[in-house]
C-alpha cells in the first residue's frame, strides 16, 4: 500500500506537468491533469493531500478550480502557480484559501520547502482535529481524560463498583489522579445526592488525624472548645475519601476498621455510639501488602479495604494519553489566560511524549501552564519547553531515551505492533493510539518492509 503524501499537479502546458512530476515522485505520489476539469474527476475519485494548479489555464483557471476543489475537500492543501506573479494576484489567491503561491519557472528547491511545511502543517491541524473529536466525544470519565486500553479498564471497573456499597482502594502513584477517580465512583453511585468529602491523611498528625475522622466532644482535648463532627459524620449517606491512607497511625488504623465494619464511632472524648451509612473510598501510592510484611499496616484493616482495587496507571505506562492530555490542558489554560495557542509542533510532542513524567497528569497540568504563560508564541515548539524536558529529551536532534533513541523506540514500538496484529495497521495503529495516516506515515519514514 501506498503511503506517500499524495500530489496532483494541475496545468496545460505538457512540459511543466512532466517536468514537475518527475522532480517529485521520488518522495510523493503524483497524479496529473491537464485541465480544471479533469483535475476535479480525479478529486472526486481519490484523496489528495497537495493540489498545485497553474493560475493561467484555458477554460477553468486555476482560482476557480481551487475555489471548488475546496469547496468539496476543505482540508486540501492548495498552491497556485504563474508565470504572471504579482503581489494583487498573490495576496487575491490567499483570500480565496491558497496555502502558498509560486512564480514559474518553479524553483525546485524552493517548491520542496513548501510542500514539506505545509505538509507538516496540514499533519499537525489533522492531529489537533482528530485530538478535538476524541475530546468532544468524551473519552474519559467524569473529566477524566483517557482513550488508553489502560484507562479503559479502570473506566469499565469504576462503572461496575459504583452502584455497589462496596470499599475501594484506589492504587496509584502520586499526581496520577487517584482523587478524580473516587468522586467519580460517588458521582455515578446512588450516594451522588450526598456528599463527598476527602481527607489528605499525611497532612495531619495521628491526633488531629482522629479528631478530625471522628468528631470530638467540647473538652475532649486542649483546645477543643465546643463538640464537632467529623468526617465520618459528614460523609453519613454519601462517601468518605481516605487519602494516602498508608500514612495513617496504628491507634487511629483500629477505629477506621471498627467504624467500616460496625458502621459506628464515638467522637474522641465521648461515649455515645453514633451510627453512620458512610461508603469508604480509600487512595495510597504505596504498597500496603509490603507494609503488613513489615507490621506498619495491620493486616484486618488491609483485607477490609482489599474488597475492589483499581490501579491506576503511571502516565508513562499510557503514553498514548499524552496529546489528549495535552490538548485538554491546553485548551483550558488558554480560557484561563486570554490565549489562543493553537497546539504543539511534531517536535515538540514527540519530546512530551517520550518524556518519563515522574509527577504524572499533575505535572504535565503544570508543564502546560507554565507554556501557556510564558510562551509568544501560537504553537508551541520545542524552545517553548522547560528546560528540563529538553534536557531529558537530549541532544543533536535525536531523542535519547533509556533503552535508545525515540527514533529506535518508536522504529521497535511499530514493528512489535504490526507483527502482534498480523500486518493489520488499522489494528496496529489502534495499539499504538495513533491515526491510520500517522502509522503508514511513520512506515513511509523508517522504510519498513510487509510485516509478516
Amino acid at each position: 500500500m501506498n503511503t506517500k503524501p499524495v500530489i496532483l499537479i494541475v496545468d496545460d502546458e505538457k512540459n511543466t506537468r512532466e517536468g514537475l512530476s518527475r522532480a517529485l515522485r521520488r518522495s510523493y505520489e503524483v497524479l496529473i491533469a491537464e485541465s480544471g476539469t479533469a483535475a476535479l474527476n480525479i478529486l472526486s475519485e481519490k484523496p489528495v493531500d497537495v493540489m498545485l494548479s497553474d493560475l493561467r489555464m484555458p477554460g477553468m483557471d486555476g482560482m476557480t478550480l481551487m475555489q471548488r476543489a475546496l469547496a468539496g475537500s476543505p482540508q486540501l492543501v492548495c498552491i497556485l502557480l504563474t508565470a504572471y506573479g504579482n503581489i494583487e494576484t498573490a495576496v487575491d489567491a490567499m483570500r480565496h484559501g491558497a496555502t502558498d503561491f509560486l512564480t514559474k519557472p518553479v524553483n525546485l528547491e524552493q517548491l520542496e520547502l513548501v510542500l514539506q511545511r505545509v505538509l507538516r502543517s496540514r499533519r499537525a491541524e489533522t492531529e489537533n482535529i482528530q485530538l478535538r473529536q476524541q475530546l468532544d466525544s468524551k473519552f474519559g470519565l467524569e473529566n477524566i481524560i483517557g482513550h488508553s486500553p489502560e484507562m479503559q479498564q479502570v473506566f469499565d471497573t469504576v462503572r461496575q463498583v459504583a452502584a455497589s456499597r462496596a470499599t475501594v482502594l484506589i492504587q496509584g502513584e502520586s499526581g496520577t489522579g487517584k482523587e478524580l477517580i473516587a468522586k467519580a465512583i460517588h458521582r455515578l453511585s446512588p450516594r451522588k445526592n450526598g456528599a463527598f468529602v476527602p481527607v489528605h491523611c499525611a497532612a495531619l498528625s495521628s491526633t488531629l488525624l482522629e479528631s478530625e475522622l471522628f468528631g470530638h466532644e467540647k473538652g475532649a482535648f486542649t483546645g477543643a472548645a465546643e463538640r464537632r463532627k467529623g468526617r465520618f459524620e459528614l460523609a453519613d449517606g454519601g462517601s468518605l475519601f481516605l487519602d494516602e491512607i498508608g500514612e495513617v497511625d496504628a491507634s487511629v488504623q483500629v477505629k477506621i476498621l471498627r467504624a467500616l465494619e460496625e458502621r459506628r464511632f464515638e467522637r474522641v472524648g465521648g461515649q455515645e455510639s453514633i451510627d453512620v451509612d458512610t461508603r469508604l473510598i480509600a487512595a495510597t501510592n504505596r504498597d500496603l501488602k509490603k507494609m503488613v510484611a513489615d507490621g506498619k499496616f495491620r493486616e484486618d484493616l488491609y483485607y477490609r479495604l482489599y474488597v475492589v482495587v483499581i490501579h491506576l496507571p503511571a502516565l508513562r505506562e499510557r503514553k498514548s494519553d499524552i496529546p489528549l492530555l495535552l490538548k485538554h490542558y491546553l485548551d483550558v489554560f488558554n480560557r484561563e489566560n486570554g490565549r489562543a495557542i493553537e497546539g504543539f509542533s511534531p517536535d515538540a510532542l514527540d519530546l512530551l511524549t517520550v518524556y518519563g513524567w515522574p509527577g504524572n497528569v499533575r505535572e504535565l497540568r503544570n508543564v502546560v501552564e507554565q507554556i501557556v504563560v510564558l510562551s509568544r508564541s501560537q504553537r508551541i515548539g520545542v524552545r517553548d519547553l522547560p528546560v528540563h524536558i529538553r534536557e531529558a529529551g537530549g541532544s543533536g536532534g535525536t531523542v535519547a531515551v533509556a533503552g535508545g533513541t525515540l527514533d529506535e523506540m518508536e522504529k521497535s514500538a511499530i514493528l512489535k505492533a504490526l507483527k502482534e496484529t498480523g500486518g493489520n495497521r488499522t489494528r496496529a495503529a489502534e495499539k499504538l493510539g495513533v491515526s491510520r495516516r500517522t502509522l503508514h506515515r511513520k512506515i513511509a519514514e523508517y522504510g519498513f518492509a510487509e510485516v509478516e
